[in-house]
């Protein structure tokens, strides 16, 4: 294309100069070309060239055919250039017409530099996705359509794999974390007002009421003190917040978030016929279980993108599980899996005991924890080598499938650390701009140790979430040959 652009420009030429130096001004041109790789080079290459033009064309119309001195590209007043005029001075049009595409360069170079209209901040863009990972990582909304269980990216609207979720979550808070680039300040006002609601709903909301008093009172004592006077930025005053009564309480489940637009009241019921749509669509999309086979070696492996609903998709659960009852070890692949509902993550892990064992939900209520529904009646799996694939978008109940199996020491986890969002908190809408995330409960870990709540699960074979499938099957292979 460089080559064609040139022989055009050429043109420009008279006749008799194109037959006297046309073939040796081309072979220059492609050797400077290969010589010039890369943006910068390839433009100074073509700045030269119309320099050049500009200078020699109206010689040559001009003067018929001057003498010219041929070889390697040869320098004329410092600046690189095919051919130098012999004998031959500039004339002042060739000066002036120069110096006019010099100075139109120079006033679109600036013009280019000044526009600013483009521009996003940066810490805007991160600000608003910080808010908005925050939010939904302590954001439960119980609902008596699809339980307290449902993960916001398995939401009503949305659950389908391959396809865009829509914005609509029905069952959740819709809150939109947008952090323009100019935000209102804060008054004292509105910092008294955020104050008061959130030492209220710690007092009436939080699980552990003599906790909830101690940072009620901190907060408080706090803003008495002045420790709030400086706090003019929403996000940073969220901060603050979060900060202090994760001090008094150290639970990490406790949450204060700020959006820069309006929060919507409150949940609302799901539009007429979306639960319909949804299990429909989980029908057409075999619910989201997107491949189940047999690999090499007699590898069982299935992709799941969510935990379903079990009381749609119950009976595709169990066809998958049984295709791969034969298989001699098992890899579930959770790279894409954004949760879902606890008692279908319980149902698919009760193929892999043959004794009842105990099971950490982080949602239940109960006083005692709960138990994983095994053993499963026919299934040959409960000794067969598991891996579990992971990756930085593996959440919620997929991280609860890892974390309990992990903790069991019945699989291996092969990838990156997942997200880190075990949802256990209720929204709660303090202001038109602030909210936070209160656990009620606070659910049995029988491992006693910490979940995954902002830590995220570790793998035990770290390797990129690409490299994840082929390292587990290596493993798998290698343990089944012996």
């Amino acid at each position: 294309m460089s080559e064609r652009i040139y022989s055009c420009l050429l043109l420009l030429y008279p006749a008799s100069f194109r037959q006297a130096y046309g073939d040796a001004a081309m072979e220059l041109f492609r050797e400077r070309l290969r010589d010039e790789r890369g943006f910068w080079p390839r433009l100074q290459l073509w700045l030269d060239l119309l320099f050049d033009l500009v200078l020699s064309v109206p010689q040559t119309r001009r003067c018929g055919r001057p003498t010219f001195v041929h070889g390697s590209a040869q320098k004329l007043c410092g600046v690189p250039s095919f051919y130098v005029l012999e004998d031959d001075p500039l004339r002042p049009s060739a000066i002036l017409l120069g110096g006019i595409l010099a100075l139109a360069g120079l006033s679109g170079l600036s013009v280019l530099i000044g526009r600013t209209d483009g521009y996003m901040p940066l810490l805007a863009g991160t600000r608003s996705a910080i808010a908005s990972r925050r939010l939904n990582s302590f954001l439960t909304v119980k609902s008596p359509l699809l339980g307290s269980g449902d993960d916001p990216d398995q939401a009503l609207m949305g659950s389908v794999p391959g396809e865009p979720k829509p914005l609509s979550k029905p069952q959740l808070v819709e809150a939109v974390f947008l952090v323009a680039s100019e935000e209102p300040k804060l008054d004292a006002a509105e910092r008294d007002r955020v104050v008061e609601a959130a030492a209220s709903n710690l007092k009436v909301h939080y699980f552990d009421r003599g906790l909830a008093q101690s940072m009620a009172e901190a907060l408080v004592s706090h803003e008495k003190n002045g420790d709030y006077k400086a706090s003019t930025d929403g996000a940073a005053f969220a901060d603050l917040l979060t900060q202090q009564i994760r001090e008094v309480s150290h639970d990490p489940h406790l949450v204060l978030v700020y959006s820069a637009e309006p929060l919507p009241p409150g949940p609302g019921a799901p539009p007429p016929g979306a639960i319909e749509r949804y299990h429909e669509a989980l029908r057409q999309n075999n619910c989201t279980f997107e491949k189940v086979e047999i690999l090499p070696h007699n590898i069982g492996y299935v992709k799941l993108n969510s935990f379903p609903d079990p009381s749609v998709c119950r009976s595709t659960a169990v066809s998958a599980m049984t295709t791969l009852n034969g298989a001699d070890a098992i890899i579930f692949d959770l790279r894409d899996n954004g949760g879902g509902y606890p008692d279908m993550v319980s149902l698919l892990a009760s193929w892999l005991f043959n004794r009842p064992v105990a099971w950490y939900d982080p949602r239940s209520n109960a006083a005692e924890p709960t138990l994983a529904q095994s053993p499963v009646p026919g299934s040959r799996l409960a000794d067969k080598p598991v891996y579990l694939l992971t990756s930085a978008r593996t959440i919620s109940g997929a991280e609860q499938f890892c974390y309990n199996l992990k903790m069991l020491k019945r699989a291996t986890l092969v990838g990156e650390t997942t997200h880190g969002s075990a949802h256990i908190g209720t929204f709660f809408r303090l202001d038109d701009h602030f909210g936070m995330g209160i656990p009620e409960t606070k659910p049995v870990n029988p491992y006693g140790r910490p979940d995954w709540e902002g830590t995220g699960v570790e793998p035990d074979v770290k390797v990129s979430a690409g490299d994840a499938l082929e390292t587990a099957e290596k493993l798998a292979e290698s343990k089944t040959s012996r």
